[in-house]
């Protein structure tokens, strides 16, 4: 006989499972890519028009020891932080679950979603640099300032409030729980370390790390960033060229799928059109984070001559987030023949590395893990930090800071389903008050865009 207890935690359980199936199969899906498609159009397809410029300020504005002023970080560093919560664990897992549950064909969908992303997090990125204030010596802006500058009086304020409360406990406690345990099982997997251990180096690095502010946050990501991405890029260009005759394949595998999976799949996983779509998008978005508010708090501290400098910036962290990393692990996963072991999330991708690297499959993805879970723990952290201050008061971030560092030992060792699912069911309630504002603010996003081009 189960106890009132376990009654409780399975009716949770079952309400929190509801809610992210009709967020994330339904409302989030509509709401996210309605919004990438309305500004694609009224910015005229800003993401194509301004590629060249965007690829030239990001590889220009690029240095491992950028310099950051009284109006902000280098626009690089506020880059490198945007990625660095952008490009994590789900970067791997990701790619192999919207393909184990969708098809191939999912991919090409996510390659749509992020094409529309790109628009969103331009307009994102432009609000949070026009929006930004000066607190304590510190730039600081994000949806809870535009929110409130859009939406005068108690709605702006129950908005803010809102998406702060489900940004805190989105990333700052359970988002980190997730990433720190994906550091430690990693580990366990590949080198037989107990994830505790792991989880208290890792609190430790992020405890020294938080203390120092936005200013310390972005010195790493600037130099971690661009070093993690290199590391898995190489790592899966050379298991690229060992199986050079499979990638055009999978190339064509993503592209016939995404239409037809029967033809590629012959019906097997009952995989459909619609389920391709919406495996795709949905891990596509959540994966490149465009219009869920995160990555704003980082653009916002850029210090650019002017809003729509920032907002093409912004733009390239969503390509390289999915048009780089996501495929790169898509193709990997294709080419190898990982698809046919069953297995799905991170197992996945494991078979694939195995399968290529041998024994060193494991060791390669614990490090890329390393890298990409922590520097989300650092990201996440400040994004918190920022609706702690505004909700809460500067006095409330050293106990915030205390509770992320518990959060991320804790999460090491302790893998909690519901967790898991809470987490996702934060992220996507934060989406709504973010968007309601970005689609509300078109105007100022229209008229910032005009003054730039004419610049």
């Amino acid at each position: 006989m189960k106890r009132k207890g376990d009654r409780e935690m399975e009716m949770i359980a079952s309400i929190v499972e509801l809610v992210n199936k009709f967020l994330w199969d339904y409302a989030l899906l509509i709401l996210l890519l309605g919004t990438g498609i309305f500004y694609t159009f009224t910015l005229k397809f800003i993401q194509v028009r301004k590629f060249g410029v965007g690829m030239k300020k990001m590889f220009g504005g690029f240095s491992l020891h950028g310099k950051s002023s009284e109006n902000g970080l280098s626009s690089f560093q506020a880059l490198a932080t945007a990625i660095a919560a952008q490009v994590g664990t789900g970067n791997i897992a990701g790619a192999a679950t919207a393909i184990a549950a969708g098809g191939p064909g999912a991919i090409f969908w996510m390659w749509v979603s992020a094409f529309f992303g790109m628009a969103t997090i331009y307009a994102e990125a432009v609000m949070a640099q026009h929006t930004r204030v000066k607190e304590n010596g510190v730039i600081v802006g994000g949806p809870v300032y535009y929110i409130k500058y859009i939406f005068k009086g108690k709605f702006g304020k129950f908005l803010a409030g809102f998406f702060s409360v489900a940004i805190i406990l989105a990333l700052g406690f359970m988002g980190n729980m997730v990433q720190s345990n994906s550091i430690g099982s990693s580990f366990y997997n590949a080198f037989g370390v107990k994830p505790f251990h792991v989880g208290i180096l890792v609190a430790i690095v992020a405890a020294f790390i938080f203390l120092g502010g936005i200013k310390r946050i972005a010195r790493v990501t600037e130099k971690v960033v661009p070093l993690m991405a290199l590391i898995y890029i190489i790592g899966c260009l050379v298991i690229l060229f060992m199986n050079g005759s499979s990638v055009g394949t999978a190339f064509h595998d993503i592209f016939v799928a995404a239409f037809a999976p029967e033809a590629v799949l012959g019906g097997a996983l009952g995989v459909t059109v619609q389920k391709a779509m919406r495996f795709g998008v949905a891990r596509g978005l959540f994966s490149n984070e465009a219009g869920m508010g995160s990555t704003p708090h980082a653009h916002a501290t850029a210090d650019v001559k002017h809003p729509g400098d920032q907002g093409i910036i912004a733009m390239m962290g969503v390509f390289i987030d999915t048009f780089v990393i996501l495929t790169l692990t898509a193709l990997v996963i294709l080419s190898t023949g990982a698809l046919s072991s069953g297995e799905t999330g991170s197992a996945l991708a494991q078979v694939a590395f195995d399968s290529a690297f041998g024994s060193f499959g494991k060791i390669f993805i614990a490090i890329c893990m390393l890298f990409f879970a922590f520097t989300t723990i650092i990201g996440w952290y400040y994004f918190g930090e920022v609706n702690v201050r505004s909700l809460l008061g500067q006095k409330a971030v050293k106990i915030y800071a205390f509770l992320v560092v518990v959060c991320v030992l804790v999460g090491s060792t302790l893998k909690v389903d519901l967790v898991w699912n809470m987490s996702d069911m934060f992220n996507g309630l934060m989406v709504i008050p973010n968007l309601i504002a970005i689609l509300a603010s078109v105007k100022i996003v229209k008229k910032l865009s005009k003054e730039h081009e004419f610049m």
